[in-house]
């Protein structure tokens, strides 16, 4: 268990007190005291009860298995504050976006929470556009809160971990859900996810998909966007084609064809 309740005033020697107890599994860099006093104003807020341990780990986030106060199971994601080399990777994705005109590239905190919100209006205009992603939750500075997806405290797998144990029929079938799930982000919610592959799709019993990862993801009228989309089809019809040796590929001018009208249809984000 990594934080368990919380207590209304929380001083110096409170946060001394939780480490001395040995309340973080993982590396102590997610934990700094800014991040834990955030953890701790979501518990007084009754977002977050309790932590378990880590779903998964990346260069720039944890992501933790936490419980709501009906002890529902939640994903709890935390970007790491003190990573310059993320700060270089998302400029690309944030040069053009209007969310970031008032945002001080060169404070990586403060870049890091407008990534964090950026990460939830994503997820959001997604879910209410009907996108397989996590249903948001909330968020504050650099915690997101978020739906978990998985079952008895488990994440389902990703796409990469789990396609060898799918027959062609399943993975046809999470093909076209793929390909489906492009359409809706592009045309429903005009947006391009920017990161699209094998490494941020879970799969569901059914089969069935939910995406993940949104927080690069831009509107349809960013100048990088149709190079965005251009990728994501790439990136999917690559791992389709010479990973799983599926044979009915749609091609990607054939998909950008389709999905052309609705980049040219761009609406105010």
């Amino acid at each position: 268990m990594i934080i368990d309740d919380y207590e209304p005033l929380i001083r110096k020697r409170d946060l001394k007190r939780y480490k001395d107890k040995d309340l973080f599994e993982t590396v102590e860099e997610v934990f700094d005291t800014k991040t834990l006093y955030t953890l701790l104003s979501l518990m007084r807020k009754k977002i977050i009860k309790r932590m378990n341990g880590v779903i998964s780990a990346g260069k720039e986030s944890r992501v933790y298995l936490g419980f709501d106060w009906r002890n529902n199971p939640l994903a709890v994601k935390i970007y790491l504050t003190s990573t310059a080399v993320f700060r270089k990777g998302i400029l690309k994705y944030i040069i053009g976006d209007p969310r970031f005109e008032n945002v001080k590239i060169s404070d990586t905190r403060s870049l890091i929470y407008a990534w964090t919100r950026k990460e939830f209006r994503n997820l959001k205009r997604l879910y209410n556009s009907g996108v397989k992603v996590p249903k948001p939750i909330t968020f504050l500075n650099n915690v997101l809160v978020m739906e978990f997806i998985g079952e008895d405290m488990k994440r389902y797998p990703l796409l990469h971990e789990v396609y060898n144990e799918l027959d062609i029929l399943e993975l046809e079938k999470i093909y076209k859900l793929i390909i489906n799930e492009i359409f809706k982000i592009v045309c429903k919610a005009n947006l391009v996810h920017g990161d699209l592959s094998e490494y941020n799709i879970m799969v569901k019993p059914g089969p069935d998909i939910v995406i993940i990862d949104v927080s690069q993801a831009v509107h349809i009228d960013h100048p990088n966007a149709r190079e965005f989309l251009i990728r994501d089809i790439r990136n999917i019809n690559r791992f389709f084609k010479y990973e799983v040796k599926l044979e009915n590929i749609i091609s990607e001018n054939e998909l950008l064809e389709e999905l052309e009208h609705c980049l040219k249809n761009k609406k105010a984000s």
